[in-house]
């Protein structure tokens, strides 16, 4: 059978971000109902998240180990499978322990996935000589954007959640199936493999900046719709666009941050970056009403949206580490902050409420731009 071409293998693999985003961006579209139904406070949701971040956390090194030895196609194709199932359990969970246990195997699942998918992007990139990732990481955006809209249309419908779950990843799902139903010969090998490591020397400071990044976009994700709700007291509905409108900030930045990178430099780009995040933080944090809020997390978008990009452009020209080391100490560090972002919100809001639990990210945005010189090499 002939390779597929480069339009089926772009399809294949972007069809799995997108279908992963947005059994995401559902899942945090519909965080209040579930807090609602298991009627439990910011810290208790917290640790509920926590347990999501344990179950990626404890996926990361098998779903490397299954990728060299099963291939990343034929592992993304199972882990898209699983993520979706694990979500469509959750709600029939018959209380917090249950849903604990499942959210920790929905997390797995989706940490695991992560790294298959980027794998096989990867591939995808070398196979057909094209620089792919940043639209891959923009259609997962768009998929979470698109999942997060669906929440609010199931919020305002009085959609139970069982039944939003199942539509949402049969509709999607069947589809993203078909697309990647191509013969793809992934590269496998027999050894250990699979684990992550920590960054060295001045990748520390570059994983530092993909840690605060992937912090606030995780906050972001699990908890702007409780922001809303709560702080902005809105409607379950009109809350579900929180997120909504932070992951089309973030598709819109990606699909246009090349031409910027490579007209500004790496260097401005990130001080822009933070800039934007910053800014955005603070008007959530100082003008809660809703229009402001809502604009204060597309600011917060287009913030984000590039230091995965630009962090990992930096490892792989780091000249002193292998470029694949590299991009593994950075990226465990920055899928980090993506993980306990939302449990350390939570735990703050517990100690203080969910406002002031903002101001973190604010800090974090600062530090984010003032790192901006460690991108410097000898291409910037």
């Amino acid at each position: 059978m002939s390779q597929p071409t480069a339009r089926q293998s772009w399809m294949a693999v972007a069809a799995m971000f997108a279908f992963a985003g947005a059994l995401y961006g559902v899942w945090a579209s519909r965080i209040p109902a579930l807090k609602s139904w298991l009627d439990i406070s910011h810290g208790t949701l917290g640790l509920l998240l926590l347990g999501l971040a344990g179950g990626a956390i404890c996926a990361f090194p098998l779903a490397g180990r299954a990728v060299d030895r099963r291939g990343a196609a034929p592992v993304t194709r199972f882990l898209a499978l699983m993520n979706a199932v694990t979500l469509c359990l959750l709600p029939w969970m018959g209380g917090i322990w249950g849903v604990a246990l499942m959210l920790f195997l929905f997390g797995a699942a989706h940490g695991a996935m992560d790294v298959a998918m980027n794998a096989w992007g990867a591939e995808a990139e070398k196979h057909h000589g094209k620089v792919w990732m940043p639209g891959y990481h923009a259609m997962f955006s768009l998929g979470a954007g698109l999942g997060a809209l669906s929440g609010f249309g199931a919020a305002t419908a009085g959609l139970e959640l069982a039944w939003h779950f199942l539509i949402v990843s049969l509709v999607l799902g069947v589809p993203a199936a078909s697309l990647t139903a191509i013969r793809w010969e992934s590269a496998r090998s027999t050894g250990a493999g699979g684990g992550f490591t920590l960054p060295t020397g001045a990748l520390v400071l570059v994983g530092l900046c993909a840690f605060c990044a992937s912090l606030g976009e995780g906050a972001v994700a699990d908890w702007s719709a409780v922001y809303l709700r709560d702080i902005s007291q809105v409607g379950e509905g009109q809350a579900a666009l929180g997120y909504a409108a932070f992951s089309v900030a973030m598709v819109v930045m990606r699909f246009s941050g090349g031409p910027m990178i490579a007209r500004l430099g790496a260097v401005r780009a990130l001080r822009l970056s933070g800039l934007s995040a910053a800014l955005g933080v603070a008007v959530v944090v100082i003008w809660p009403s809703y229009p402001l809020v809502l604009g204060g997390f597309v600011l917060m978008g287009f913030g984000y949206a590039l230091i995965f990009p630009l962090a990992f452009s930096r490892a792989a020209s780091d000249g002193r580490v292998p470029p694949g080391q590299a991009i593994a100490g950075v990226a465990t560090l920055g899928y980090g902050g993506l993980l306990l972002g939302p449990p350390i919100i939570g735990s703050l809001a517990q100690l203080s409420d969910l406002q002031t639990a903002f101001v973190l990210l604010l800090a974090l945005a600062v530090l984010m731009g003032a790192l901006a010189p460690v991108l410097r090499t000898g291409r910037t």
